[in-house]
């Protein structure tokens, strides 16, 4: 599998010579998972670290009264997995599963490891990473805590627009907070705005 994507990710924030990119090619493994197909359940330990060549994954948790909890999508280009887990060793409190048939790169701790003694620039890279995701969660919250419903699915489609046609109305409401009734509601509203201007 050609892994050229994964090298124009990195080399946004760290360049990496011919040999480095054959010492990260001998330390990940390439699958594909088919849609529906789970990489992670509740109460599993999280094994890997997951970069998406091509396809779609969600995170999810079900909460007491077995609603469903959409809390991230990832795609082509995007890393993912349970970070908590993966780095405490520790029983994942969500699911990981494919919305589309996907091919995806995985790093086991272990190899992760390997990689930064090997090739130190990527801890950078890593560092930069996990710094962006940290800035993405306190935006997320900060979203939901202040917008409207409206205003964080308008935020959602202008940040996503990739994402709405790829993945099922529920999941995304789901991720916004709200019901796939009202999501649709909005929808229409906003295709209606759309046709009077």
């Amino acid at each position: 599998m050609d892994l050229e994507i994964a090298f124009k990710n990195i080399a946004r924030i760290v360049p990496l010579t011919e040999d480095e990119k054959k010492i990260f090619r001998s330390l990940v493994e390439v699958i594909t998972v088919k849609r529906k197909t789970h990489l992670l359940r509740e109460g599993q330990v999280c094994r890997y670290e997951y970069f998406i060549l091509e396809g779609c994954l969600r995170s999810y948790y079900i909460d007491s009264n077995l609603v469903e909890h959409t809390t991230m999508f990832a795609i082509e280009g995007w890393w993912t997995g349970n970070l908590k887990s993966f780095v405490r060793n520790t029983p994942s409190e969500f699911n990981l599963v494919a919305q589309e048939n996907s091919t995806v790169l995985r790093f086991t701790k272990e190899k992760l490891e390997e990689l930064y003694t090997k090739v130190p620039k990527f801890e950078r890279y890593f560092r930069v990473l996990l710094q962006n995701r940290l800035l993405a969660t306190q935006d997320r919250i900060s979203h939901h805590l202040s917008f409207t419903a409206s205003q964080r699915y308008l935020q959602f489609i202008n940040k996503y627009p990739q994402i709405e046609q790829r993945v099922p109305l529920k999941h995304i409401a789901s991720y916004l907070g709200i019901t796939a009734t009202y999501l649709s509601r909005l929808r229409r509203a906003r295709m209606n705005t759309k046709f009077l201007h």
